[in-house]
């Protein structure tokens, strides 16, 4: 009898059996969002990720380029880029604590403008939350030191002639 259950058992595993949605056995359920073909361990896309931490969400790293640069007083401030989740963010480094840094968006297509700040609260380091732009031209990053200074990045391009 035992041994009639297991191939019983074995058959419906080998064969599929239907769940009643009308699919065909062992078919993938249809992707509801853009999120669901993400690399692993990115967790957003575009207007997801605005407001939220690059880090955490899994833009950064790897996933993230300097799409434009600036030194302020001694702190270096850029603007990080991640293709894969369509935002970028403002990081300072070489900062001191209660350094500020913001990333501003430039309105595109009908979507308004966006800013995120942050502040370096330890160490020499902060870094914004994110905001969603269409390329890495599309934001700027601006600093603000404790100790005075104020500058913004510029978007790196193609090279303008010498002059």
């Amino acid at each position: 009898m035992v041994g009639a259950l297991l191939v019983v058992a074995a058959v419906v595993l080998l064969l599929g059996v239907g769940d009643g949605t009308g699919e065909a056995p062992g078919s993938a359920p249809p992707l509801t969002s853009p999120s669901a073909v993400l690399p692993a361990g990115v967790k957003c896309t575009g207007a997801e990720c605005s407001g939220k931490d690059p880090e955490a969400m899994g833009c950064g790293g790897g996933r993230a380029t300097t799409a434009g640069s600036a030194t302020v007083g001694t702190s270096y401030v850029e603007v990080r880029y991640s293709q894969v989740c369509g935002a970028a963010w403002a990081r300072i480094t070489q900062a001191a604590p209660g350094d500020a840094v913001r990333i501003d968006a430039a309105a595109e297509g009908g979507t308004p403008a966006r800013s995120e700040s942050g502040r370096v609260v330890r160490d020499a380091d902060g870094y914004t939350p994110m905001v969603a732009v269409s390329g890495p031209g599309k934001a700027k990053a601006c600093a603000t030191l404790t100790s005075g200074p104020e500058g913004c990045t510029v978007a790196r391009t193609a090279s303008a002639p010498a002059g």
